[in-house]
């Protein structure tokens, strides 16, 4: 893809995607996520009615006068999007692929962080971390994590959730909104997981294609596995194979969807045949 095709395809990426942001998410989005704590704002006398626990002792003692400690909530957000970008990304059985609709709804979610005037950043990941951009304002920022999640080619097809989180913890130092968006095809992740949950707030969405869930029946096929590049015939029709098939795919939801519960986080799952903006929405009213 060239650079007017990958500008061309930022530009319309834009225009939906912000049009979802503007007039559906503007204001749940914030209400959502608003008041993540408090910060100290400055410190002043004492006055009638002010909460004792927030004295100052230390300004007490030097002034020979009660004064307290005085905290703002903190409007100020920041929204990293961990991104999966490998091999299994690319897999898609209609008019778009997995990858295409993660995109878009990154690009949803960074106009919305946008609009309430928070920091957006970008981490996208195989079996290691491919690219970091750290947090900013700004629609040329934005527009550069669009460009990015289109163009970007990842080094590696495999999958390593967990090395992911691992090193998002060590470097975003204060809390954040993070959105990790994958297809979770692989586990293990429950341990970085839980721990991360505890610094940030923490919303897996998993993107998966139709046929991951209802296998065609097509007879006999030759399957690619998009991560590792192997190729293996398997007869669709067999109901051994179809029960082989559901069994793995329902453990993966399960593992999912049981992990990040655990860790207090929260969870979407939305097809590529689906309405995303509607399963965002209505996880937004539901927090």
């Amino acid at each position: 893809m060239d650079v007017k095709d990958v500008l061309k395809k930022v530009r319309k990426i834009e225009i939906k995607t912000r049009r979802l942001s503007d007039h559906v998410f503007s204001g749940e989005y914030h209400s959502s996520f608003k008041g993540r704590g408090m910060t100290f704002s400055e410190v002043r006398a004492y006055q009638f009615g002010d909460d004792v626990r927030n004295i100052d002792w230390n300004v007490t003692a030097k002034t020979n006068s009660p004064h307290v400690k005085v905290f703002e909530e903190e409007r100020e957000l920041t929204m990293m999007l961990a991104v999966d970008v490998s091999g299994s990304e690319f897999f898609g059985t209609g008019d778009t692929s997995k990858r295409d609709v993660i995109t878009e709804i990154c690009a949803t979610l960074a106009f919305s962080a946008m609009g309430n005037n928070d920091k957006i950043g970008l981490m996208l990941f195989s079996d290691k971390v491919e690219l970091f951009i750290p947090p900013a304002k700004g629609r040329m920022h934005v527009l550069r994590i669009i460009r990015e999640l289109i163009e970007f080619e990842p080094k590696n097809r495999l999958t390593d959730i967990g090395a992911a989180m691992e090193y998002l913890f060590g470097v975003m130092k204060k809390k954040a909104i993070v959105f990790l968006v994958s297809d979770f095809i692989n586990a293990g992740y429950a341990d970085a997981l839980k721990i991360i949950s505890r610094k940030h707030d923490m919303t897996g969405i998993r993107v998966y294609d139709p046929a991951e869930e209802n296998l065609p029946d097509v007879g006999m096929v030759l399957m690619r596995n998009d991560e590792t590049g192997r190729y293996v015939w398997a007869n669709t029709s067999s109901r051994a194979v179809k029960q082989e098939y559901y069994q793995q795919y329902d453990r993966r939801v399960a593992y999912f969807e049981d992990t990040f519960r655990h860790s207090g986080a929260g969870t979407i799952s939305t097809s590529t045949n689906d309405d995303y903006a509607k399963k965002l929405l209505g996880y937004f009213k539901n927090r």
